[in-house]
């Protein structure tokens, strides 16, 4: 057996294709490891059964992880029209069989009323918690608990194909929707019934599944070359505004000083100096004040033993 490479600073972000039937922090320990990395953390769980994009934050990406995971995705989901499932989706077993709507006009007619803001009430199987148990611990144990609607918005629906009694489907929305409540609800509204048999993330923020990498390919790279894929840093924060300090107010941010930023817009925004990220700021009036620091020197993406 060979020995264990040592841990070691990593800071960047990875954009990985999860696969099925792999827990996304099962996927993160394999990247961790193959990257010899001391800290990592995911920006957003992917259920076992999906697939695709999880970016997942090395070292001091992950005190900008909370970024990503208020961020609108992108997803291609496979809806099963004729059959009811105890979890919404393919893992749990059938409770109902229903005739599958026969048009696939009469499918994309329905898909304008579930556009906008709406409130979606989580599902049984979820992994929200009450009383401190998950949804799907009082689920398994056949409790009914309150499960309180909450806020989300789609934003596009499109149909892909449709192939009876399975519908293509890509969906762009807000963090927290649950795609396989939506399956159902269009099942609901088709007359029939409907289960996710499939999803796979296509974005999340500014990130795209085309740029990702999977475990395999990882794997088979030298340390190097992993090394390699790794974006910066400031790719959590790149869609925040911009505030370029110079060096004497640098110095002071850098050590939970507020620093002067004439002409900043009040709000949240990424700071800089000498082309490095500093940390985010909360910027009132002229003045950015610290919200979060990146650990001197500004790491960008680079690996160090």
């Amino acid at each position: 057996m060979s020995e264990r490479a040592p841990r070691r600073r990593v800071d960047g972000v990875l954009l990985l294709d999860k696969p099925a039937g792999l827990s996304s922090n099962a996927a993160l320990q394999r990247a961790k490891r193959l990257l010899a990395a001391e800290k990592a953390g995911h920006t957003g769980t992917l259920d076992p059964l999906a697939t695709g994009l999880l970016p997942i934050a090395f070292g001091e990406a992950t005190k900008f992880a909370q970024t990503l995971l208020d961020a609108p995705k992108g997803y291609e989901a496979i809806v099963r029209f004729g059959v009811e499932t105890t979890t919404g989706d393919a893992e749990g077993e059938a409770v109902r069989a229903m005739p599958v709507p026969a048009e696939r006009g009469a499918i994309e007619a329905l898909l304008p009323r579930f556009l906008g803001r709406q409130r979606q009430t989580p599902p049984r199987h979820a992994a929200l918690k009450h009383r401190g148990r998950a949804y799907y611990d009082w689920a398994r144990d056949g409790v009914e608990i309150p499960r309180p609607p909450r806020e989300i918005e789609i934003r596009a629906l499109e149909i892909l194909d449709w192939r009876p009694p399975d519908l293509a489907l890509a969906v762009a929305c807000s963090k927290g929707t649950y795609v396989r409540v939506l399956a159902e609800d269009l099942g609901a509204a088709a007359g029939s019934c409907a289960h996710l048999a499939a999803l796979r993330r296509t974005a999340t923020g500014g990130f795209r599944l085309a740029d990702a990498v999977t475990l395999e390919r990882l794997e088979a790279l030298g340390p190097g070359e992993r090394a390699a894929l790794l974006l910066p840093v400031d790719a959590l924060v790149r869609d925040l505004p911009r505030v370029d300090l110079p060096d004497h107010d640098a110095a002071r941010f850098r050590h939970g000083g507020a620093a002067p930023a004439p002409g900043a817009a009040d709000g949240r925004a990424a700071v800089y100096a000498n082309g490095g990220l500093l940390g985010l700021a909360e910027v009132a009036g002229g003045v950015a004040r610290p919200a979060r620091l990146v650990a001197a020197p500004p790491a960008r993406g680079a690996v160090s033993s």
